[in-house]
């Protein structure tokens, strides 16, 4: 599983016109699910994303996570973000998972999530066209990938 972290001052995923999920300050979670991927890298990320300390302290420094300033989190499902681009001029997404194994492990994701921050957390809609507003905080954008985790 990759993910791209931002975090945000507010972010919004809005489909068909319609505002699906909305949040305040919190981090802004692109996820891109492969083939490979099972419980043990949700659960791996889902820990990490919680208390990674990339919010701010008393003293500017980013020093505090998630769960410390009990920040909001939108998960939105991004294939592209396995896109191999080694060939040619055409992104293959070959190592992206199909709907079949995708959808049941985002959902597993977000489960896993709210119960590691204790709440809610907003979605997307997986395959749904989306469009995604966000107020980067910092600007802070951090990439995290499950199969690199040494």
């Amino acid at each position: 599983m990759r993910v791209v972290l931002q975090r945000v001052s507010e972010a919004s995923v809005t489909i068909n016109g319609n505002v699906k999920s909305r949040i305040g300050r919190g981090i802004l979670i692109l996820l891109g699910i492969e083939a490979e991927d099972s419980q043990e890298d949700i659960d791996w990320l889902c820990g990490k994303i919680s208390k990674m300390r990339i919010f701010n302290d008393a003293n500017g420094v980013m020093n505090e996570s998630l769960l410390q300033v009990d920040g909001e989190a939108l998960v939105v499902s991004q294939f592209t973000l396995h896109a191999s681009t080694k060939k040619g001029n055409r992104p293959s997404y070959i190592k992206a998972a199909g709907p079949d194994k995708a959808v049941p492990l985002y959902e597993k994701f977000v489960e896993r999530l709210e119960k590691e921050l204790g709440k809610p957390v907003g979605t997307g809609e997986f395959g749904a066209d989306m469009k995604v507003a966000l107020l980067n905080d910092g600007p802070v954008t951090i990439l995290v990938d499950s199969k690199n985790r040494e």
